[in-house]
Protein backbone atom coordinates (compact mmCIF):
# COMPACT_ATOMS: atom_id res chain seq x y z
CA UNK A 1 0.00 0.00 0.00
CA UNK A 2 2.93 2.78 0.48
CA UNK A 3 1.80 5.97 1.12
CA UNK A 4 -1.29 6.01 -0.82
CA UNK A 5 -4.30 5.75 1.35
CA UNK A 6 -5.63 1.83 1.51
CA UNK A 7 -8.42 0.83 -1.00
CA UNK A 8 -10.97 -0.89 -0.23
CA UNK A 9 -14.25 -2.84 -0.92
CA UNK A 10 -17.18 -3.73 0.96
CA UNK A 11 -19.24 -6.83 0.44
CA UNK A 12 -22.76 -7.03 1.75
CA UNK A 13 -25.79 -8.54 1.51
CA UNK A 14 -28.35 -6.16 2.59
CA UNK A 15 -29.22 -2.69 3.85
CA UNK A 16 -25.71 -1.52 4.19
CA UNK A 17 -25.69 0.71 7.08
CA UNK A 18 -22.42 -0.45 8.36
CA UNK A 19 -21.42 -0.04 4.76
CA UNK A 20 -22.67 3.95 5.12
CA UNK A 21 -21.22 4.37 8.20
CA UNK A 22 -17.48 3.56 6.68
CA UNK A 23 -18.13 5.50 3.59
CA UNK A 24 -19.06 8.29 5.88
CA UNK A 25 -15.76 7.73 7.62
CA UNK A 26 -13.87 7.91 4.59
CA UNK A 27 -15.12 10.87 3.35
CA UNK A 28 -14.68 12.21 6.27
CA UNK A 29 -11.30 11.39 7.61
CA UNK A 30 -10.16 10.51 4.55
CA UNK A 31 -8.14 7.19 6.03
CA UNK A 32 -9.11 4.91 3.56
CA UNK A 33 -10.96 5.14 0.03
CA UNK A 34 -13.70 2.62 -0.30
CA UNK A 35 -13.53 2.06 -3.89
CA UNK A 36 -15.94 -1.17 -4.47
CA UNK A 37 -19.13 -2.20 -2.88
CA UNK A 38 -20.07 -5.98 -3.72
CA UNK A 39 -23.46 -7.29 -3.05
CA UNK A 40 -24.85 -11.04 -3.34
CA UNK A 41 -28.53 -9.60 -3.74
CA UNK A 42 -29.49 -7.31 -6.57
CA UNK A 43 -31.86 -5.75 -4.53
CA UNK A 44 -29.41 -4.86 -1.72
CA UNK A 45 -30.10 -1.61 -0.19
CA UNK A 46 -26.32 -1.11 0.45
CA UNK A 47 -25.45 -0.47 -3.71
CA UNK A 48 -28.10 2.47 -3.70
CA UNK A 49 -25.93 4.13 -1.11
CA UNK A 50 -22.62 3.33 -2.58
CA UNK A 51 -24.15 4.79 -6.04
CA UNK A 52 -24.95 8.09 -4.54
CA UNK A 53 -21.52 8.02 -2.93
CA UNK A 54 -19.90 7.75 -6.54
CA UNK A 55 -18.39 4.31 -5.91
CA UNK A 56 -18.46 1.55 -8.20
CA UNK A 57 -20.44 -1.57 -7.52
CA UNK A 58 -21.15 -4.82 -8.35
CA UNK A 59 -23.32 -7.92 -8.03
CA UNK A 60 -22.32 -11.67 -7.36
CA UNK A 61 -24.22 -14.70 -8.95
CA UNK A 62 -23.42 -17.46 -6.71
CA UNK A 63 -21.90 -20.10 -9.08
CA UNK A 64 -19.58 -17.30 -10.54
CA UNK A 65 -17.95 -16.06 -6.50
CA UNK A 66 -17.37 -19.86 -5.94
CA UNK A 67 -16.75 -21.71 -8.96
CA UNK A 68 -14.68 -19.18 -10.69
CA UNK A 69 -11.80 -16.79 -9.92
CA UNK A 70 -13.55 -13.80 -11.72
CA UNK A 71 -13.92 -11.47 -9.10
CA UNK A 72 -10.25 -11.01 -8.69
CA UNK A 73 -9.65 -9.36 -11.95
CA UNK A 74 -11.98 -6.71 -10.74
CA UNK A 75 -10.40 -6.19 -7.28
CA UNK A 76 -6.97 -5.68 -8.52
CA UNK A 77 -6.18 -2.38 -7.03
CA UNK A 78 -8.21 -3.30 -3.92
CA UNK A 79 -5.96 -3.76 -0.71
CA UNK A 80 -8.23 -4.63 1.87
CA UNK A 81 -11.86 -6.27 2.11
CA UNK A 82 -14.68 -5.25 4.70
CA UNK A 83 -17.37 -7.38 5.26
CA UNK A 84 -20.37 -5.79 6.02
CA UNK A 85 -23.44 -8.02 6.93
CA UNK A 86 -21.74 -10.58 4.07
CA UNK A 87 -23.87 -13.95 4.28
CA UNK A 88 -21.49 -15.91 2.61
CA UNK A 89 -18.27 -18.24 3.17
CA UNK A 90 -15.68 -16.28 1.46
CA UNK A 91 -14.17 -19.00 -0.91
CA UNK A 92 -10.72 -20.32 -0.59
CA UNK A 93 -9.38 -18.70 -3.83
CA UNK A 94 -9.96 -15.39 -2.39
CA UNK A 95 -8.67 -16.05 1.48
CA UNK A 96 -5.53 -16.51 -0.98
CA UNK A 97 -5.20 -13.53 -2.28
CA UNK A 98 -5.92 -11.43 0.64
CA UNK A 99 -4.28 -13.33 3.64
CA UNK A 100 -4.91 -11.80 6.93
CA UNK A 101 -6.30 -8.68 4.64
CA UNK A 102 -10.56 -9.54 5.21
CA UNK A 103 -12.60 -8.23 7.98
CA UNK A 104 -15.80 -9.15 9.66
CA UNK A 105 -18.12 -7.66 11.81
CA UNK A 106 -20.12 -10.02 13.95
CA UNK A 107 -22.87 -8.80 16.12
CA UNK A 108 -22.28 -10.81 19.15
CA UNK A 109 -19.36 -11.70 21.52
CA UNK A 110 -17.88 -14.46 19.79
CA UNK A 111 -17.18 -17.61 20.23
CA UNK A 112 -20.70 -17.21 21.58
CA UNK A 113 -23.61 -17.01 18.84
CA UNK A 114 -21.20 -17.26 16.06
CA UNK A 115 -21.22 -19.98 12.74
CA UNK A 116 -22.85 -20.93 9.99
CA UNK A 117 -26.51 -19.94 10.27
CA UNK A 118 -25.78 -17.42 13.14
CA UNK A 119 -26.31 -13.62 11.47
CA UNK A 120 -28.63 -10.40 12.40
CA UNK A 121 -31.69 -11.33 13.68
CA UNK A 122 -31.40 -14.79 14.74
CA UNK A 123 -28.15 -14.15 17.11
CA UNK A 124 -30.20 -10.96 18.80
CA UNK A 125 -33.05 -13.58 19.29
CA UNK A 126 -30.68 -16.09 20.94
CA UNK A 127 -29.27 -13.64 23.01
CA UNK A 128 -32.57 -12.31 24.29
CA UNK A 129 -34.43 -15.59 24.69
CA UNK A 130 -31.26 -16.19 27.07
CA UNK A 131 -31.72 -13.90 28.94
CA UNK A 132 -27.90 -12.71 28.64
CA UNK A 133 -26.95 -9.67 30.88
CA UNK A 134 -24.54 -8.19 28.12
CA UNK A 135 -24.28 -8.62 24.85
CA UNK A 136 -21.52 -6.84 21.80
CA UNK A 137 -20.29 -7.02 18.68
CA UNK A 138 -16.84 -8.41 17.22
CA UNK A 139 -14.50 -7.44 14.85
CA UNK A 140 -12.59 -10.70 13.51
CA UNK A 141 -10.35 -11.34 10.77
CA UNK A 142 -11.42 -14.18 8.39
CA UNK A 143 -10.51 -17.33 7.51
CA UNK A 144 -12.26 -20.30 5.96
CA UNK A 145 -14.92 -20.77 8.83
CA UNK A 146 -17.72 -19.01 9.98
CA UNK A 147 -16.88 -16.20 12.91
CA UNK A 148 -13.46 -18.39 13.52
CA UNK A 149 -10.73 -15.55 12.77
CA UNK A 150 -8.76 -13.90 14.93
CA UNK A 151 -10.39 -11.28 16.88
CA UNK A 152 -8.97 -7.94 16.39
CA UNK A 153 -12.04 -5.97 18.40
CA UNK A 154 -15.18 -6.17 20.73
CA UNK A 155 -17.06 -4.09 22.64
CA UNK A 156 -20.60 -4.97 24.56
CA UNK A 157 -23.55 -3.56 26.05
CA UNK A 158 -26.20 -3.71 28.74
CA UNK A 159 -29.07 -5.81 27.73
CA UNK A 160 -30.43 -7.24 30.12
CA UNK A 161 -33.57 -4.71 30.67
CA UNK A 162 -34.40 -4.95 27.26
CA UNK A 163 -38.46 -6.12 26.55
CA UNK A 164 -37.36 -7.81 23.21
CA UNK A 165 -34.63 -8.83 20.59
CA UNK A 166 -35.31 -5.95 18.18
CA UNK A 167 -33.81 -3.78 21.41
CA UNK A 168 -30.75 -5.70 21.88
CA UNK A 169 -30.76 -5.55 18.34
CA UNK A 170 -30.81 -1.39 18.29
CA UNK A 171 -27.89 -1.31 21.11
CA UNK A 172 -25.63 -3.82 19.20
CA UNK A 173 -25.81 -1.78 15.94
CA UNK A 174 -25.07 1.50 17.78
CA UNK A 175 -21.96 -0.34 18.66
CA UNK A 176 -21.02 -1.45 15.76
CA UNK A 177 -21.75 2.01 13.61
CA UNK A 178 -19.94 3.80 16.52
CA UNK A 179 -16.51 1.22 16.31
CA UNK A 180 -16.27 -0.72 13.36
CA UNK A 181 -14.81 2.59 10.64
CA UNK A 182 -12.59 3.63 13.25
CA UNK A 183 -11.00 -0.47 13.71
CA UNK A 184 -11.13 -0.51 9.98
CA UNK A 185 -8.41 2.25 9.83
CA UNK A 186 -6.43 1.57 12.83
CA UNK A 187 -6.47 -2.19 11.00
CA UNK A 188 -5.31 -0.84 7.80
CA UNK A 189 -2.69 1.48 9.02
CA UNK A 190 -0.89 -1.88 10.82
CA UNK A 191 -1.39 -3.61 7.78
CA UNK A 192 1.58 -4.42 5.96
CA UNK A 193 1.78 -3.52 2.27
CA UNK A 194 1.00 -5.76 -0.43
Amino acid sequence: MGSAVPRIAIFVSGSGSNAQAIIDRAADKQEYSVVLLVANKAKAYALERARKAGISTHVLQRDDFYNTTGLLELMKQIDAVVLAGFLWLIPPYLLRAYPDRIINIHPALLPDYGGKGMYGDRVHTAVYEDECRYSGMTIHLVNEKYDEGRILFQAHTLVEDCADADCVAERVLRLEHSYYPAVIANWLQIMQPR
